[in-house]
């Protein structure tokens, strides 16, 4: 039954190898980002509040980076697979261009318009007023984090995941250090808070991208061709929207679906102590999630690579195995994560956040579902991100992860939250529902083997 878990000779160990960096990478931000919530938590839960209101559109700039990632990623493994190095340049290039126009014209919009723009997903003049503060400043820290996104997403469809892992540490821990200068005003530095905290993500992206630079210029690894950047060509242009779009389409709504789910919250009773419950709990849910995205990131890799190189017979039993093996270790991080919520958390994790009771009893029973549910979302995050995407199916991997979201998450919390009035209880478990619908139709998808395509063989749209 599980005979293709037998692979072949140092095909685990090339697993470990592509996915411990991603690992690494991933763990190394959630838990400075986990630090991150903390210092801005010993402010209170209304500034923690504020900057969880400003993440919410803020989070759909991300999953549009993701996005672009993810789509590029597919092309450039399979012509990595290929060894076209001028056509991975002009996948960079447009690229690039896609994070840039985003970034750019987000930024604007929050230097510009803070309090009216961030006011549509929350009710309470304080807490807008703390998201606005920190908006100005972190809405300019995307242009620059756009740019490094993309530059290390292309060495890791090329096989050098590191890179990525060394930068993002060194980017976070100068996050970390200048939280707690400007956040506290310690060492002579002014006492900032909330704005203090979006500052300090500002140095710390503006840090990163000049390592990127650097790197660049030295590198002798893979030669980098300015000249595609600026001009990748139609061709290409063409080619990435019709490959990858569909990626970035998938990303920037799921993006705005999930952004709807704090607004539902924003706009209950007891908002301010929801939302902080909801900040704990989510930062919690993306630690966890560490070992899904390492695997999901080396399913697509290799998936890639291997339908590149003409190798397509391969790939089905890779997806199955690699598929297992996110599900093996959701299930023993849903174990661990059960076991810190109900004994560990209550006596030292929650009072370093200053929650009020309520909000301890919220995020309980948050991180409780997320436990639970852990192996089936590492299922799916490896089904859709890693082996579908990886694989060329693009658009059924987009299908399979929105049309749960709007057609049954979406509307069961709207209705429980806005027009019923229910406990958060009956909310969070109409948001946590997609995941069981989910899990059945991505395995569908992946059983019918039809998910395989050679993007590179594909012509634009128009040729």
């Amino acid at each position: 039954m599980f005979a293709y878990l037998r692979r072949g000779p140092g095909f685990y160990r090339r697993v470990a190898a592509l996915a411990a960096p991603m690992i690494l990478q991933n763990l190394i931000t959630s838990t400075l980002a986990m630090a991150d919530t903390f210092m801005v938590g010993m402010l209170g839960e209304a500034p923690m509040a504020g900057v969880t209101l400003a993440n919410i559109p803020i989070f759909v700039v991300q999953l549009f980076f993701f996005g672009v990632q993810s789509g590029s990623t597919v092309l450039i493994s399979q012509y990595w697979g290929k060894g076209d190095r001028e056509a991975i340049n002009r996948v960079i290039g447009v690229a690039l261009w896609a994070v840039n126009l985003v970034s750019v014209a987000f930024a604007l919009v929050l230097l510009l318009f803070p309090v009216p723009f961030l006011g549509l997903f929350g009710n309470e003049p304080e807490v807008v007023a703390l998201a606005a503060e920190y908006g100005r400043l972190i809405g300019l820290s995307y242009v620059f984090n756009g740019m490094t996104l993309v530059y290390l997403a292309a060495w890791r469809s090329m096989e050098r995941p590191r890179l990525g892992m060394y930068i993002l540490a060194a980017s976070m821990g100068i996050n970390l250090v200048f939280n707690y200068l400007l956040i506290f005003g310690k060492f002579g530095m002014p006492k900032l808070g909330v704005e203090g905290a979006a500052l300090a993500t500002l140095i710390a992206r503006l840090a990163e991208f000049s390592i990127v630079l650097v790197h660049i210029v030295r590198t002798r690894a893979f030669r980098f061709d300015f000249r595609l950047f600026l001009r990748p060509g139609r061709q290409m242009a063409r080619k990435f929207v019709a490959c990858s779009g569909p990626v970035v389409c998938n990303e920037t709504l799921w993006g705005l679906g999930t952004s709807i789910f704090p607004t539902i919250m924003g706009h209950m009773a007891g908002s301010t102590e929801i939302l902080a419950a909801y900040t704990i709990a989510g930062n919690v849910e993306k630690l966890c999630l560490v070992f899904a995205i390492g695997i999901s990131g080396t399913a697509s890799i290799l998936i890639g690579r291997e339908i590149g190189a003409g190798r397509s017979h391969q790939v089905y039993e890779v997806g199955l195995a690699l598929n297992t093996l996110a599900a093996l270790a959701g299930g023993g991080l849903g174990a661990l994560l059960l076991l810190f919520t109900h004994l560990a958390a209550p006596v030292w994790f929650f009072p370093l956040f200053h929650l009020s009771p309520r909000a301890c009893a919220i995020a309980t029973m948050m991180m409780t579902v997320q436990g639970l549910l852990m192996p089936v979302r590492d299922f799916n995050h490896c089904t859709i991100v890693g082996v579908l995407r990886g694989g060329g199916d693009v658009q059924a991997a987009s299908l399979i992860d929105l049309g749960p979201l709007w057609l049954v998450a979406i509307p069961l919390a709207a209705l429980a939250g806005v027009v019923l009035r229910l406990d958060i209880l009956w909310v969070y478990l109409a948001m946590s529902g997609e995941s069981l619908v989910k899990s059945f139709i991505g395995m569908w998808r992946l059983r019918s083997g039809k998910w395989i395509h050679d993007l590179t063989q594909i012509n634009a749209i128009g040729e």
